[in-house]
């Protein structure tokens, strides 16, 4: 289990957002002002993986206004990253998306992460790096099932909301809603207002 532990560095070689290959990509070095969302694909050509990444790439001010990198990886080469960038969407590429994908070719990041599948791919792993290295949030989806691109931002604002305010975010919490005071009133005193709406 990563989370509330360091997430696990890496230097890997990657393909950066103006398709730039270098070859010790670190995430530690990566990580946004607030933190990053690191995210793994299964491979590159496929089906799901780029309506997530295509996604990902039209919120990316999203991240970026919060102080948040995105980080792609996947099992593949820099090689097939690149090409698939330079292949056009309506031809079953993802276009110039503007994150790094770190090529994970030993398959040792997706061991690190636990998300290899049969030794073969990595799962859709999705994990929410605080600024200090703490991972704060993961979601791991099956090879079919698709992410939550909105769900990952509003993640996001959880997180940084507990780390400007130090309350704590009930069930549903949106930006702009309040928070709850991590105490036994504060529950009480939330819950009398709000738990018709939960």
């Amino acid at each position: 289990m990563l989370v509330t532990n360091k997430a696990p560095n890496f230097s890997a070689t990657a393909v950066l957002g103006d398709n730039t290959i270098v070859k010790d990509f670190n995430l530690y070095e990566n990580i946004g002002e607030n933190g990053t969302v690191l995210f793994f694909y299964p491979l590159d050509f496929t089906f799901v993986c780029p309506s997530e990444i295509i996604a990902l790439d039209n919120r990316l001010e999203e991240f970026t206004s919060r102080g948040i990198s995105v980080i792609g990886v996947s099992i593949d080469s820099e090689f097939s990253h690149f090409a698939w960038k330079n292949t056009a969407v309506n031809s079953g590429g993802i276009g110039q998306v503007r994150f790094p994908l770190v090529a994970d070719l030993t398959k040792q990041i997706a061991r690190d992460y636990d998300i290899l599948f049969n030794e073969s791919v990595a799962l859709r792993g999705s994990f929410l790096i605080d600024k200090d290295k703490t991972v704060r949030h993961c979601v791991i989806n099956d090879l079919p099932l698709g992410r939550n691109i909105d769900e990952m931002i509003r993640m996001v604002d959880t997180m940084l909301f507990v780390n400007e305010h130090g309350e704590v975010c009930p069930a549903g919490w949106n930006k702009g809603d309040e928070g709850m005071k991590d105490t036994t009133d504060g529950v009480a005193e939330y819950l009398a207002k709000n738990a018709n709406k939960l």
